[in-house]
């Protein structure tokens, strides 16, 4: 909105006015019509030069001459219409495969770590390889999160049913909505097992609920940093940035969802799929080492310590 200022004396300028925090204003314009000036920070005169330019030359020609008619053709879509569409998709399934994966992926570590105060985990190692414990375990909690994830599914789908048009329609991703729907269950599968698996190392770590808040608040933090990239590199497709989103796998699941808004190839989606399941299993075995050593031999430590005093208290029985 543009508003007259009142004359100004010598002592005053554009900067003075600007300052004042009673008039609330952006940008300043004085000069003459042959020479207007306009002050301000950067982007009212960037949006507002071409304006002020064009309005100077109708009011030093008196108003003698007219701007011509535009005539107007619609279309349905434009590529950067679309482009912009599909930005929104991507966002909205990358907030949603975050909190997905932060809600339900928190329950391996503390099923771990009181299976660990009941000794239920000394048992099952004692049957069972810690490896297929572990995978196991990786898996059951994902089958759960996903009975979780239908249940919430369902009521949404009757929400939206008994909603009607009230809701917001997203626009269509590049591969499709069935190709990306199956997309999203299998990144957000990926995005747990890393996450998971993570966990799951870190219970291998902790004896007690402390020392488990205290390793996973770190962990918790990384993770909405991780969130923060691949937010970030939605808009710099085939960036530095966004490539690093791509290949590092606790970013890949969020940034491949978001390629999968707005790209249609494939082939990339199944290297990625790939590439994560690798970096499952490296984690899961950096855990199982972690576990084995930090409970496994600790066990057996006590054992042998224990051992080593009723011997030396034997010895010193006799030599009495």
């Amino acid at each position: 909105m543009l508003k007259e200022v009142p004359p100004i004396s010598e002592a005053e300028t554009a900067e003075h006015l600007l300052k004042d925090k009673k008039n609330g204003l952006i940008a300043v314009l004085s000069g003459t019509l042959d020479k207007p000036v306009m002050t301000g920070t950067k982007s009212p005169i960037e949006n507002w030069e071409g304006e002020i330019a064009l309005i100077s030359a109708y009011a030093k020609s008196g108003g003698q001459w007219s701007l011509p008619d535009v005539d107007t053709r619609l279309v349905k879509q434009s590529a950067g219409n679309v482009k912009q569409l599909r930005l929104v998709t991507a966002q909205s399934s990358q907030v949603l495969l975050f909190m997905l994966t932060m809600l339900l992926a928190g329950m391996v570590l503390s099923n771990l770590v009181e299976e660990k105060s009941n000794k239920i985990i000394e048992i099952l190692a004692a049957s069972v390889p810690m490896d297929a414990v572990f995978l196991g375990k990786l898996f059951a909690m994902l089958a759960m999160a996903f009975v979780g994830i239908t249940v919430w599914a369902s009521i949404g789908g009757v929400l939206a049913l008994i909603s009607g048009s009230a809701l917001p329609s997203f626009p269509t991703p590049a591969v499709g909505w069935p190709m990306f729907i199956t997309l999203g269950i299998v990144y957000f599968a990926t995005a747990y097992l890393i996450l998971g698996s993570l966990f799951l190392g870190i219970g291998a770590m902790a004896a007690t609920v402390r020392e488990v808040q205290t390793l996973s608040m770190p962990v918790t933090m990384a993770q909405l940093i991780v969130f923060f990239i691949a937010m970030y590199s939605v808009t710099k497709m085939g960036q530095p940035i966004e490539l690093f989103a791509v290949f590092f796998p606790f970013t890949s699941p969020f940034a491949m969802l978001a390629r999968a808004a707005q790209e249609p190839v494939l082939w990339t989606h199944a290297l990625a799929i790939f590439g994560q399941l690798i970096f499952v299993v490296i984690v899961l075995r950096v855990g199982v080492t972690l576990f084995r050593r930090n409970v496994m031999k600790s066990g057996s430590g006590g054992r042998v310590k224990k051992q080593n005093g009723r011997r030396l208290f034997g010895l010193l029985r006799v030599g009495n």
